[in-house]
């Protein structure tokens, strides 16, 4: 048998074998899927693209912008209500700058998703009470100066409407969140006699237009679509606009917000009908309501073990991973999702650190008010988080301990992953005989440099601070 003191010299001669093998890999297989996502949630494009070189330095290897199309108003929820798809013209930016943006972003080795919302349009019955769309004051804007939104142009004709009263269901407002049939058909509406967003259908004029919207986004160098309100459309409706040649090289994933997994009435009801009869991916709501759980008062660091055995967690490779998205600080129905901010960089440091998943950061521009996630992008524990991600892509996950308090895996032999939600230290002793970390080597902590693991018998206690997480990196 050969000494576990010489365990790294035998490593490292298979390191070289394992290497000729992975560039070989790397010629034949497509990239991975699995790259960080920095949410710009309602940035401008100029001030992604001024941001690029520290994106790209901080590790996001994608990022998500706020929807591009013909909106106005300064609120943020007013990028959610489209006007007309055929140019891109708001307070974020127009076509120029959003082409602008992606192409530095390309240049930087960083892919661009869209927020795209095909449900419905501008909740506009304060102006009008028809349902033509620009409507005659955006077609007159257009006229008056024609050479310059003819050139931010993505296609049809700017001197007509694009849809009009037969391309929308009843103007009746979703009363029963439980009946499919309803949340899928009606209108979205904000109470105290709100008309709501006009519903659009997926007849064959929607689907069209919709269609021609996503393949120009395409064809500026978009590569993914999050589609917003997701539950909200028949699955048909969604399967026709996205045929196999628009999503073509793309990643796509749906908002379907749901309170849990399996067992939970939302997921039976939306989300699992979504997940079988789409290929889509979708949020991973079932994983972020098992972390609220575990993370809480009363819960275990052990319901994290394996989430997806129990059906609290998406298949990986349909999985977005979060802690926080745009729609749970800013809309006071979904408030109560929001994590203690201790709570949330720990979950961060699980979805992170895990093997599963596509993992996404939130940052805005405190619509909100609440001040917590302005530059969390730029935050060093978090950039850490992405590093040790980005160094652990690749690699198996195994479990070594787990209890009420703490959670710890490694990640291959590259890295150890531990949390300790409570409020006191614990000391957690391991067998190591049996697993492929390396031994008498330094693993160092990401998050704190520090922190130093050493492999050097057959036993090692990990010593966890309260509150903390470690991401011990070869």
């Amino acid at each position: 048998m050969i000494s576990r003191a010489f365990r790294p010299f035998r490593a490292l001669r298979a390191s070289f074998r394992t290497l000729a093998f992975l560039v070989l890999a790397a010629i034949a297989a497509p990239a991975a899927q699995a790259d960080a996502i920095l949410h710009a949630f309602n940035w401008r494009y100029a001030d992604v693209q001024a941001r690029a070189d520290q994106i790209r330095d901080a590790g996001y290897r994608i990022v998500l912008v706020s929807p591009a199309y013909k909106s106005e108003g300064s609120a943020w929820w007013a990028r959610y209500q489209p006007q007309d798809f055929r140019l891109i013209h708001n307070p974020l930016g127009d076509t120029t700058a959003f082409r602008n943006m992606v192409t530095a972003l390309q240049q930087r080795g960083i892919r661009v998703y869209a927020d795209i919302v095909m449900n419905h349009m501008a909740n506009e019955a304060f102006k009008r009470s028809d349902l033509n769309y620009p409507g005659s004051a955006v077609l007159s804007t257009y006229a008056g100066n024609a050479t310059y939104y003819n050139g931010i142009r993505l296609f049809g004709d700017l001197r007509n409407n694009v849809l009009s009263g037969n391309d929308f269901g009843p103007a009746r407002c979703i009363v029963d969140y439980n009946n499919v049939w309803e949340v899928q058909n009606y209108r979205l509406c904000g109470g105290s006699g709100d008309a709501g967003l006009p519903d659009l259908v997926g007849n064959s004029w929607v689907v069209a237009q919709q269609q021609q919207y996503l393949q120009a986004l395409k064809n500026l160098g978009v590569k993914g679509f999050r589609i917003d309100a997701a539950k909200h459309m028949p699955a048909s409706f969604m399967n026709a606009v996205l045929t196999p040649t628009i999503k073509s090289g793309m990643h796509v994933f749906g908002e379907v917000i749901t309170g849990g997994g399996a067992g939970n009435g939302e997921y039976d009801r939306f989300l699992a009908p979504y997940l079988r009869d789409t290929d889509h991916a979708a949020y991973d709501f079932p994983l972020h309501n098992q972390l609220r759980s575990a993370f809480g008062f009363g819960g275990r660091m052990s319901q994290l073990v394996d989430p997806l055995a129990v059906g609290q967690a998406l298949q990986p490779s349909r999985a977005i991973t979060f802690t926080i998205t745009h729609d749970i600080p800013n809309n006071g129905g979904f408030r109560y999702l929001i994590m203690d901010p201790t709570d949330e960089t720990l979950a961060y440091a699980y979805i992170f650190g895990r093997n599963g998943g596509v993992p996404m950061l939130y940052s805005d521009n405190n619509e909100s008010g609440d001040n917590r996630w302005v530059n969390a992008w730029n935050r060093s524990d978090l950039k850490a988080m992405v590093r040790f991600h980005n160094t652990a892509q690749g690699t198996d996950q195994q479990v070594l301990a787990s209890g009420d308090c703490h959670l710890i895996f490694r990640r291959g032999d590259r890295g150890i992953v531990a949390i300790n939600k409570c409020g006191n230290s614990v000391a957690v002793p391991v067998n190591m005989n049996n697993s492929v970390l390396w031994w008498n080597t330094d693993y160092r902590d990401a998050l704190d440099s520090m922190s130093v693991v050493r492999i050097t018998n057959g036993t090692y206690t990990f010593n966890l601070p309260p509150r903390r997480a470690r991401m011990w990196l070869r």
